[in-house]
């Protein structure tokens, strides 16, 4: 199914909410979204604001297309929380402990590592998993400076309690010590949102101001094709990250991963349905 030209649908379609205080600008940009020809349905989370082309917290079904604005700029951003052996008690007894692993195994801001004796390393920069693009090919020396840092904004990584009442995760109830992390594909995932939004934007001149960044792509073209080969590497790059930190803070403090999850935001994947 392919969609060449924005044409208004007779109704919008229609989306779920559990937003029950959605600021405006999330409700505008979510019904807009239900304009576009290839929408089938959406869903609108309880933290939903305004974003780019949809609403932060927006969910958008569609038939055919991915929208790399909607995809969002930080793809597949996440969170990943790991429980480890350590007694819960000496997060307050040894506070300094912890801070200092953290500052000394994590990088924090915008930028890259430039010391290539503390680059770090991992199955996802090999160099054959960014040759199918130009784009890619070009990104590469930034993903390698960039694995394992977490950027800027509201992403972090912190130790915490994690209390369960009832069993979870392989765990009995009680109360846990964890680590947990929240961070995106960094300085490689925005670029790759940036260029394939421009090129969706330059396919799609006809559409209305107000739907501009909701630029399509075709998932059957060459275009789409790449976006869709580029975001999944951008999710690969970003667990790598993840995976990274929680293991440099795991053992510099010499501990055992007892119990973890993980999950994803800002992407988009496929299903089939009669």
């Amino acid at each position: 199914m392919t969609w060449p030209r924005f044409v208004e649908r007779d109704e919008p379609a229609t989306f779920a909410s559990w937003c029950v205080d959605a600021e405006d600008g999330a409700l505008e940009q979510m019904h807009n979204s239900m304009r576009l020809p290839s929408t089938v349905r959406g869903a609108l989370m309880p933290d939903a604001h305004r974003g780019y082309g949809l609403p932060i917290g927006g969910v958008l079904a569609t038939a055919g297309t991915v929208i790399p604005y909607a995809v969002g700029v930080d793809i597949a951003c996440r969170m990943k929380l790991t429980v480890l052996d350590i007694d819960p008690a000496d997060l307050g007894g040894k506070r300094e402990r912890f801070e200092k692993t953290l500052l000394r195994e994590t990088v924090f801001g915008t930028g890259t590592v430039t010391n290539a004796k503390q680059r770090l390393d991992h199955d996802v920069l090999d160099a054959g998993r960014w040759s199918g693009q130009r784009l890619l090919r070009s990104l590469r020396e930034k993903a390698t400076g960039q694995l394992g840092t977490s950027g800027s904004g509201n992403h972090f990584v912190e130790f915490g309690l994690l209390t369960l009442e009832q069993p979870d995760l392989g765990l009995e109830p009680g109360r846990y010590l964890a680590l947990m992390s929240h961070s995106g594909s960094r300085g490689p995932g925005a670029t790759v949102a940036g260029h394939f939004t421009k090129l969706a934007r330059a396919l799609h001149p006809e559409l209305p101001s107000e739907l501009s960044h909701l630029a399509w792509l075709d998932l059957d073209s060459e275009d789409g094709q790449a976006y869709w080969e580029a975001m999944n590497l951008m999710g690969e790059f970003a667990a790598a990250s993840h995976w990274v930190i929680h293991e440099r803070v795991r053992r510099a403090l010499g501990a055992t991963a007892i119990a973890g999850v993980e999950n994803h935001h800002n992407f988009a994947w496929l299903e089939e349905h009669d």
